[in-house]
């Protein structure tokens, strides 16, 4: 306990709160949809909501503290995508049963290693191309937001590149706050009407078909492993920490396996959120960031309990508010991984093709272009090692 507060900041605890909004606002609509669409009733999607932060938050919370690095944890947003585009020939009860078995295999193959040993083989720089890639479109979103709220954005530059100026440590403190008082004046904002009540947990009883494993457990298992945990941990490596990924993977699935009939669909590694708790904005100490992590947790786990008034509370902030926010603090995180990806020269070409596929935003099979990127750069750095080899 003297040492979490002797490394707390508040700096870090905002970092853990941003990973927190960026997290969740941009598709926690998404989760009331795949909800709806399995036919879950409201007190269900609230339960839904109850599971997730739970999960999420004691994971986070938990292994931020252990390990003493931030990791920030999150549900999965491709995962969503796929329960929506494919839920439809399930029962709710079939679903719930799908995500129980997709988290019991997170969590048996994270313990045994397996994710590990395939991640040792790839290199940093690709992986840094491949998180540069995806974050690409966040910081390429505030500028192309401009055509529309060019007021609200360049104020809300204005007080990053200042603060960065003056305050680096906590321009991302004062953009935020700039950006809440910005607000009103610029975007059309209504004040919510917050009635503080406990969520209720809801059993959902879990039912095990054939179909629902192979059409919705494993895709989503797959997925989840392509789009969250490899760049996931890839983030955590490209400032330095090395993740104890065996136990990360395992517990981040073990708590959705507990979780699931409540409502829990993914407990994952975060990966583009992940960043603002792992950039230095969140503290220059990289030993005491780790409280950044604690914080996301605990925001999470503050959801959790206050599901339906938390997010009526964020949702009421206007889309434009989530997205620029997000882009200025990425920025650290974008000019940090190309920075990574470009420097040894042998393997410039594999980390460009694997920057530009990951960027493109292609999918196939319901996976991202983060795992496709790789895998095509992979490819790409095999042969031009095979090439230099034979020469």
């Amino acid at each position: 306990m003297q040492k979490l507060i002797q490394d707390f900041s508040i700096p870090a605890v905002f970092a853990g709160f941003i990973t927190f909004l960026v997290g969740i606002s941009v598709s926690s609509v998404l989760v009331i949809q795949a909800a709806q669409l399995l036919g879950a009733s409201p007190e269900q999607i609230t339960s839904w909501f109850w599971a997730l932060g739970l999960g999420i938050g004691i994971s986070g919370l938990f292994l931020s503290w252990k390990y003493k690095y931030p990791v920030a944890t999150s549900w999965s947003t491709a995962g969503l995508a796929l329960i929506i585009a494919t839920g439809s020939g399930y029962t709710l009860n079939q679903a719930i049963g799908a995500f129980l078995i997709c988290g019991l295999l997170t969590a048996v193959l994270g313990y045994l290693g397996a994710f590990k040993k395939a991640l040792e083989y790839i290199p940093q720089s690709l992986t840094s191309a491949m998180l540069a890639g995806v974050l690409l479109k966040f910081g390429i979103s505030i500028f192309a937001t401009m055509q529309q709220e060019w007021g609200f954005i360049l104020a809300l530059l204005a007080s990053y590149v200042i603060s960065k100026r003056l305050l680096p440590r906590y321009s991302i403190v004062i953009t935020v706050i700039a950006g809440i008082l910005l607000c009103p004046l610029f975007l059309t904002f209504n004040t919510p009407n917050i009635q503080w009540s406990l969520a209720q947990p809801v059993w959902i009883s879990p039912e095990f078909s054939v179909s629902a494993i192979l059409g919705l457990a494993l895709p989503l298992f797959v997925i989840n492993m392509a789009s969250q945990y490899l760049p996931g941990l890839a983030m955590i490596r490209s400032y330095g920490y090395q993740p104890h990924v065996n136990q990360l993977i395992g517990f981040t699935g073990l708590s959705q396996t507990l979780l699931a009939p409540f409502g829990c669909f993914t407990v994952n590694i975060a990966a583009i959120s992940a960043a603002i708790s792992l950039d230095d904005q969140a503290h220059p100490d990289e030993k005491r960031r780790y409280i950044a992590g604690i914080s996301c947790g605990f925001f999470y786990i503050l959801m959790g309990l206050f599901a339906a008034t938390l997010t009526s509370f964020l949702m009421a902030f206007p889309l434009v508010f989530i997205t620029a926010l997000a882009g200025i603090a990425l920025f650290g995180t974008i000019g940090h991984n190309i920075a990574i990806a470009f420097q040894n020269v042998d393997e410039r070409e594999a980390a460009l093709l694997t920057f530009l596929f990951s960027a493109s935003g292609v999918q196939f099979f319901g996976i991202g272009s983060a795992f496709w990127g790789l895998l095509f750069g992979f490819a790409v750095s095999l042969i031009f090692k095979f090439k230099a080899k034979k020469s």
